[in-house]
């Protein structure tokens, strides 16, 4: 029996440049337990991968680097320390995975006001306006639209824009940061393609700053049949180990892979798939169903609040020499 798979409709959508750019140019590197990894082509994209946002210690070490990639990003597009910056918030402050930008921009220090009405700033400080857009179903506006007449309006030499993100794997959600000069879609992570925010647009550097927040329900399948494809094989390999005997919980199979024979063993027809293939199947079977929904973790509320704390805190840092609250 033959099942043959059309791929020709299937698309796995993220927002996460190191999950679908294929590219020999990756560096990257480890500081203190935190993966940074460095994508050049055209365009530049850094992604900070992290275990725990809530732990103090650990946002503390992870601001440090956020800091220090967003110099970096700013410096090569050629941002100087006067420059004046518009940051954006983008999303839906009612809809917490969406909330990301819009609670961001909250903590933001914007100065361009006193520079407007001529009061006396000191040194230290840059000009900086921040705006919260919203989101087209409650504006009616093509948000690149309206930061276009904002940029043609306030003439800022650079864009600093926050948004949430979706990821296809879900140990990256909540736990990634990417900062890229490439601009932004708003919502092409899960099909809603919205007017990109870039340089291109509007002609000035666009540099956005997005965590995955949001997973689709085909990944959340697909990861826990490779789970317990994976438990499968560990355990009928390891079942009559003394120290298996005494575990309650185990998680020591995540890394294991199963072989080809233990897989169809296992699912039959299912186990002779390919990574790709499988994840089609099950786009088949979700998808007329509706059952393919966008999936947040439960603490959310939680980790957005400590996320958007770590960005604003970064981008204060980074614009004004006089912020150095670390």
């Amino acid at each position: 029996m033959n099942h043959e798979i059309n791929m020709t409709n299937f698309n796995i959508r993220t927002d996460l440049a190191i999950e679908k750019i294929k590219d020999n140019n990756l560096i990257e590197e480890e500081i203190d337990n935190i993966k940074i990894s460095t994508i050049k082509t055209d365009k530049e994209y850094i992604t900070i991968e992290f275990k725990d946002i809530t732990d103090y210690n650990n946002s503390k070490k992870l601001e440090k680097i956020f800091i220090t990639k967003l110099r970096k990003i700013l410096k090569e597009n050629n941002i100087k320390e006067n420059s004046t910056c518009l940051v954006i918030g983008l999303g839906n402050e009612k809809s917490t995975p969406d909330s990301l930008g819009p609670l961001t921009i909250n903590n933001i220090i914007v100065t361009n006001h006193f520079y407007q009405l001529g009061i006396d700033v000191e040194e230290g400080f840059r000009s900086v306006a921040a705006i919260k857009p919203n989101v087209m179903g409650q504006t009616g506006i093509e948000t690149s639209d309206m930061i276009e007449a904002i940029v043609n309006k306030i003439k800022p030499d650079f864009i600093l824009v926050i948004d949430s993100l979706k990821a296809s794997k879900v140990d990256r959600l909540n736990k990634t940061v990417q900062i890229t000069d490439s601009g932004i879609n708003p919502g092409s992570g899960i099909g809603n393609n919205r007017k990109e925010i870039s340089k291109e647009i509007l002609g000035i550097p666009v540099i956005a700053i997005g965590v995955p927040t949001v997973v689709d329900t085909i990944t959340i399948v697909n990861e826990s049949i490779n789970h317990i494809s994976n438990y499968y094989s560990y355990m009928k390999n390891n079942i009559d180990s003394p120290k298996e005997k005494l575990k309650i919980i185990r998680t020591n199979f995540i890394n294991n892979d199963i072989n080809i024979e233990d897989k169809k063993e296992l699912f039959g027809l299912f186990g002779t798939l390919t990574q790709e293939e499988e994840k089609q199947f099950i786009s088949e079977v979700l998808l007329p169903i509706g059952y393919n929904m966008i999936v947040t973790p439960k603490d959310i509320d939680f980790q957005i609040e400590k996320l958007s704390e770590l960005i604003s805190n970064g981008i204060n840092n980074v614009l004004h020499k006089n912020v150095t609250h670390l």
